[in-house]
């Protein structure tokens, strides 16, 4: 299932089904899993692809970082498995500060997005039609990032934050946050999010007393941060929430009261 016009170097490793449509390369240092489907001019190296993954035309997978600190040193993009990576989406392999730029499995990466140089993806995320990553952008399992979003290098976005489109996004987003801005600001928690991932109802209560504590209080997060743990029912999730916010090094995202600036005026939610 390998198109006739299609180059492949010499040293990759194909697995069992894969299928590589017209005009592909599939440059050195490169290793595709199984049922791996690859659409017409997709340029692939020095990637390590996992199996079932969908890449589809015009990507651009593995190619040297956009840093000018980048010395020609080996470096890889590690893809896991299920992933589907639509048009022209751009992954830059890492740097000698890393060495790799990772991705997990099950995510969505939609057209146009760009991945840059060790940046790490978690599993189940979401990234919209031009969403851009700078450099060492770390993104937990299931957030969402809405189209045309902006996140500054070395931001972390937490499990299960959801960032609407077109934010500009300059620290670190907590877990469970509904994000949207320009700076992003923080207007709540992600309630229709982990309903969908059966977070229950009591939990969903708790991390909203913990929000309102950390985001939405005159108290230093140093302050809201030992308030919670007093008050706040310390689930895993919490914990979560709470190490996330301890170890941030670019600072949290500011709160921003959704009775003062609705992310939509007509339906009062984000807009992805």
């Amino acid at each position: 299932m390998i198109h006739p016009t299609v180059i492949v170097n010499k040293q990759a490793k194909l697995a069992e089904g894969v299928e590589i449509g017209p005009y592909s390369i599939v440059g050195e240092n490169v290793s595709i899993g199984a049922h791996a489907k690859i659409k017409e001019r997709v340029f692939l190296e020095n990637t390590e692809l996992g199996k079932n993954c969908k890449i589809f035309s015009g990507a651009v997978i593995g190619s040297i970082p956009q840093d000018l600190k980048f010395k020609g040193e080996k470096s890889l993009v590690k893809i896991g498995d299920n992933n589907i990576i639509r048009e022209y989406v751009t992954i830059n392999r890492g740097t000698a500060a890393n060495g790799e730029t990772t991705i997990g499995s099950d995510n969505l990466i939609m057209a146009y997005s760009h991945i840059a140089h060790d940046c790490r993806i978690g599993n189940g995320v979401i990234i919209a039609n031009a969403g851009t990553l700078a450099g060492h952008v770390n993104i937990e399992d299931k957030a969402v990032i809405g189209g045309l979003v902006a996140i500054h290098q070395f931001v972390r976005i937490g499990e299960l934050s959801i960032i609407g489109g077109c934010s500009k996004v300059i620290k670190d987003i907590p877990p469970y946050a509904l994000v949207d801005g320009h700076p992003a600001k923080i207007y709540g928690i992600n309630s229709v999010g982990l309903r969908r991932k059966n977070f229950s109802s009591d939990l969903i209560a708790q991390l909203k007393k913990a929000f309102k504590i950390l985001f939405f209080s005159p108290l230093s997060l140093a302050e809201g941060l030992e308030r919670v743990k007093k008050e706040v029912v310390l689930s895993s999730e919490v914990l979560h929430l709470i190490e996330f916010v301890k170890n941030s090094q670019r600072g949290i995202a500011k709160g921003q009261s959704p009775r003062t600036q609705p992310p939509s005026r007509e339906t009062g939610k984000l807009i992805i």
